[in-house]
C-alpha cells in the first residue's frame, strides 16, 4: 500500500459523493483508480509512469479527465468543504511556476491560463480558507496579474458578521465595500499611502499565517501542485480540489 492510497475512513467520504449513475459497462474499479489518481498528485510522476498496481495509465487518466471535465471533483469537494457558520475567512495568493509540459496549447487558448512573471511562465492559485486554513473555494489567473481581480468571485457569498482577513494587496476601497455590503467585516491592513488609514483588528490579523501556512503545505505534499505539469487550468484545478479533499479528510479524523 502506497502512502498516498486512501484510508478506509477517506475512501468512505468520497464513496459517498462519487456519481452513481453508470452507462454501458460497469466502471474499473473506482478505489483503485482513485488511488492512482491521488499516487500522481503526490508524485508528480507522468501518467505512463504509474505503477501496475493502479491498472492501465489511460484508464487513470481518462477517468481523472472525464470527470474533470463533468465537475465531479469540484462536487466532490463542495461536499466535503460545507463552508456554512465559518466565523472567519481568509484570502490570498500563491503562485506556482509551470513545466514545459504544461506550455504546449497556443497561447490565446483560453484553457491555458498561464502568464509571465519574475519566477517565469506559471499560474497563481487564490483561495479562500476558513479559520483552520482549509480552503472553501479557488480561482486561478494567469501568473502575473494582481491578486485583487478574483476577490469578486471569492467573496460573493459571505456571511453577516463574518471577519474577512487579508493583507495590504487587497486593500481597495471597492473589497471593502464588497464585504461590507454583506454585512461582513474587513480585516485588512491599509497601504501606506492611504489617505485615510482604515483601522482593522491587529490581534485577529495574526491568524492570517494560516491561510500561508496551507498554501506551503499544499505545495510541499503534493508535487503535482507544487510545479505544473496539467496542460489546461480545469485539469489543474482538479488537482488542486482533490488535494484538498484529502486536507479536509484528514481535518476531520484528527478531529475525530
Amino acid at each position: 500500500m502506497a502512502r498516498s492510497d486512501m484510508s478506509d475512513l477517506e475512501w468512505e467520504f468520497i464513496k459517498a459523493v462519487l456519481p452513481n449513475k453508470t452507462r454501458g459497462k460497469k466502471r474499473v474499479d473506482d478505489r483503485r483508480v482513485i488511488n492512482g489518481i491521488f499516487y500522481v498528485l503526490r508524485t508528480g510522476i507522468p501518467w505512463a509512469d504509474l505503477p501496475e498496481q493502479y491498472g492501465p495509465p489511460t484508464t487513470v487518466y481518462n477517468r481523472f479527465n472525464r470527470w474533470s471535465y463533468a465537475g465531479h471533483w469540484d462536487r466532490i469537494m463542495d461536499a466535503i468543504a460545507d463552508a456554512h457558520n465559518v466565523d472567519t475567512v481568509m484570502v490570498d495568493g500563491t503562485s506556482v511556476r509551470a513545466h514545459h509540459s504544461a506550455t504546449t496549447l497556443k497561447k490565446r487558448d483560453p484553457r491555458r491560463c498561464l502568464g509571465r512573471s519574475r519566477g517565469g511562465l506559471g499560474t497563481k492559485i487564490h483561495a479562500l480558507t476558513n479559520q483552520d486554513g482549509l480552503p472553501i473555494r479557488y480561482e486561478l489567473t494567469p501568473g502575473q496579474a494582481h491578486d485583487a481581480p478574483p476577490c469578486k468571485a471569492l467573496l460573493d457569498s459571505l456571511q453577516p458578521g463574518q471577519h474577512v482577513l487579508a493583507d495590504k494587496a487587497y486593500d481597495a476601497d471597492w473589497i471593502r465595500d464588497l464585504i461590507w455590503e454583506q454585512g461582513a467585516i474587513d480585516v485588512i491592513p491599509p497601504k501606506a499611502n492611504r489617505k485615510l488609514p482604515a483601522e482593522f483588528d491587529a490581534e485577529l490579523y495574526r491568524e492570517r499565517n494560516k491561510i500561508e501556512r496551507f498554501f506551503g503545505r499544499l505545495k510541499a505534499s503534493f508535487r503535482r501542485i507544487a510545479t505544473r505539469y496539467e496542460k489546461t487550468s480545469r485539469n489543474f484545478l482538479s488537482m488542486i480540489k482533490l488535494a484538498s479533499v484529502r486536507l479536509w479528510i484528514e481535518f476531520y479524523e484528527s478531529a475525530a
